[in-house]
């Protein structure tokens, strides 16, 4: 059993936001991990059931139907294969930027760093684990077999990222 994930991101309290950084290094081309954070047919492997626009301005819609959240913002920042941002947020919520970059890490792999920024008044420890855990679903969709959602993984990532902000 896991205690305390070993690979917890950076955090850091920003005035009135906190600011995650989650890095991971996977053995896949950047072409192959772009695809599965930008293709709707890949979304619900690793995340949901949805669509990002391509470009900046372009809508990103994720549809977490279990849960009942909608995902429903836009992209601010894109580069192709390399960057793309848009809000974490539901319609009428505050802005919960989450940047993915993504870097050639030898010839065939690739270096991701996200990094999600909420309020700080929310529960950041909640979703810093919650990214831990699609990241952990990104990594099994990248060699082609997806998983649920890692409820220990997340519990364990919310308790150890509660206890480094308090």
């Amino acid at each position: 059993m896991t205690d305390t994930p070993a690979d917890l991101g950076q955090i850091a309290r920003l005035g009135d936001q906190v600011q995650v950084t989650l890095t991971r290094r996977f053995d896949h081309a950047v072409a192959t991990v772009w695809t599965l954070l930008t293709d709707p047919a890949r979304l619900p492997e690793w995340l949901a059931p949805g669509e990002i626009e391509l470009h900046p301005g372009g809508r990103a819609r994720l549809d977490f139907v279990d849960s009942g959240t909608m995902i429903d913002s836009v992209v601010s920042a894109f580069k192709p294969g390399a960057l793309l941002e848009y809000s974490w947020s539901e319609p009428g919520e505050p802005p919960r930027p989450v940047r993915w970059e993504l870097q050639a890490d030898g010839p065939a792999a690739t270096r991701l760093t996200l990094t999600l920024t909420t309020p700080a008044a929310e529960d950041a420890g909640r979703a810093a684990a919650g990214w831990e855990a699609h990241l952990e679903m990104l990594a099994a969709a990248l060699e082609d077999v997806p998983i649920k959602f890692p409820f220990e993984r997340f519990k364990a990532a919310r308790d150890a990222y509660r206890a480094l902000l308090a």
